[in-house]
């Protein structure tokens, strides 16, 4: 008599890994291991406050040269004769035009400070950024306004007054810097941004196109051959 034969596992037995719910063929595919979007702000977050802090040194370095246009101003603007007698202090030459080429002088060097510091600014940040373009454009608009009074605390006295009195009367004097048209002050910085937004646009580096990388990697998820 032959015992009946015991199957170390029963055919109706589940394995082990049996309770596990079969794989659902339509599940969205496990996203790829990566930092959550939180973690991933995170890390940007350090670029950003490198880009504002250059911001902050380039818009300082551009206003304190608004110094040396200041001195070139000064230097290089014509002077505006004044003249006195007893009674009052007028132009010695009243049809004359130094008064226009003071406030040309300014906006030809404003727009020469902002060729050149837009130029420099693009080599050393190629890659440019708005934090950037904010600080190029606020450093040009402060250095144009320190070039003015610099060139006003440096130039003649301005107690015009008191200027005649201590010449004494019939003595040509200079009359003090003044611009007479104070929207000069933005030749600067807006020569500064035409300038930064043209060497950008043409020498700046570029993004890598989307559509040529997805056309590149892409695979058909229901089997179909790669591109």
């Amino acid at each position: 008599m032959t015992a009946p034969l015991t199957p170390s596992q029963p055919p109706h037995d589940k394995p082990d890994n049996a309770s596990e719910e079969p794989a659902d063929p339509w599940r969205e595919p496990a996203r790829a291991a990566g930092p959550v979007p939180e973690q991933a702000h995170e890390e940007d977050g350090p670029g950003m406050r490198a880009e504002v802090r250059d911001a902050v040194v380039i818009a300082v370095a551009v206003a304190a040269s608004g110094v040396l246009l200041g001195l070139l101003w000064l230097w290089l603007a014509p002077r505006v004769p004044l003249i006195a007698d007893d009674k009052a202090v007028f132009l010695k030459d009243t049809e004359g035009e130094q008064a226009v080429g003071v406030d040309g002088t300014f906006t030809l060097l404003g727009l020469a400070f902002g060729f050149v510091s837009a130029l420099v600014v693009f080599l050393v940040r190629r890659r440019g950024g708005i934090p950037l373009v904010v600080g190029l454009a606020a450093g040009s608009l402060l250095g144009a306004v320190l070039a003015w009074k610099v060139g006003v605390w440096v130039g003649p006295d301005t107690d015009v007054v008191a200027h005649a009195k201590s010449v004494g009367q019939g003595v040509v004097f200079d009359a003090p810097m003044e611009l007479k048209a104070k929207g000069v002050l933005l030749a600067w910085p807006v020569a500064a941004m035409v300038v930064q937004l043209a060497l950008t646009g043409f020498f700046g580096p570029r993004d890598p196109d989307p559509a040529a990388a997805y056309d590149d990697g892409y695979r058909d998820p229901y089997g179909a051959p790669e591109r």
